[in-house]
């Protein structure tokens, strides 16, 4: 079946390890725009830390941020799609999480919170689990971060935990796991992102669907991480990048070059074109 819509994350897919679109991808994705194929983004970012060469790049419209909790359309320039999390979902995380110490963020409307101290912490030491310069343009800080999470229950996209130290994180993920109303993935090694309980790039890629006229089976969906996991599940045609973890590429009927190496370039060529 051809393929109608392509569904790209982007963190270690669409973009290489300097978080660039490099001239090959963005020539096979104008390519297939041209042909009349739509390119969807689907990412664990928040819409504020989108990069602008994405928000630029005419071809794509439509972008699936917090792991498909919110979608947006760029021409319109407003979000037409949320997925939540639950406000019983919220207070019992934040019940869960507050007599721990971990380093934590959420997203509210597209924009995306840390807490203060850490966020101070960055700015003194130039020292994270991510690039410094990332965090610091696209985090605001939250001083009482607890009480802005109960504040805002009804609005929170996801909550990402963080780690430190990593080997912490699978016995964390079980506990987690046993939050009502929330589903539990991962875009990176050091981290854990608490979203609602439908939340997928999955359940997102279906409302685009409807929205296009697009089956699943019309979907080309490539990625690397857990959280892109769902969306290759009900796509015509799963790719993973060849830098994607082992799960990933299990689930995938194609496996492409890396990220560094034009991955999504290769399988939009190869499938689209």
């Amino acid at each position: 079946m051809a393929i109608k819509l392509i569904a790209l994350d982007l963190d270690g897919t669409t973009l290489n390890n300097e978080g660039k679109l490099s001239e090959e991808n963005r020539n096979a994705l104008q390519a297939a725009a041209d042909n009349g194929v739509s390119i969807v983004i689907a990412t664990g970012r928040p819409f504020c830390a989108l990069p602008q060469e994405i928000l630029d790049f005419d071809p794509i419209r439509y972008v699936l941020t917090s792991n498909g909790a919110r979608i947006t359309d760029l021409h319109e320039g407003k979000a037409f799609y949320e997925n939540c999390l639950s406000p019983k979902a919220v207070e019992a995380a934040v019940e869960m999480l507050e007599p721990l110490d971990y380093i934590l963020e959420t997203f509210v409307d597209g924009v995306a919170y840390i807490e203060g101290w850490y966020y101070r912490q960055v700015e003194e030491t130039r020292e994270s689990f991510r690039g410094v310069d990332y965090i610091l343009r696209t985090r605001n800080p939250i001083d009482d971060f607890y009480s802005f999470m109960i504040e805002n229950k009804d609005r929170l996209e996801n909550i990402n935990v963080n780690f430190t130290d990593i080997s912490e994180k699978p016995a964390m993920k079980e506990l987690l796991e046993t939050l009502p109303e929330a589903t539990i993935t991962s875009s990176f090694d050091h981290n854990l992102e608490i979203g609602g309980a439908t939340t997928s790039k999955a359940d997102a890629l279906r409302q685009m669907g409807k929205l296009l006229g697009i089956s699943t089976d019309e979907m080309m969906a490539v990625g690397d991480s857990p959280n892109d996991m769902a969306m290759l599940s009900v796509a015509g045609m799963p790719v993973a990048v060849g830098n994607a973890k082992p799960e990933v590429k299990e689930i995938a009927k194609y496996v492409a070059p890396s990220n560094n190496d034009d991955g999504v370039a290769d399988a939009v060529n190869r499938f689209v074109l």
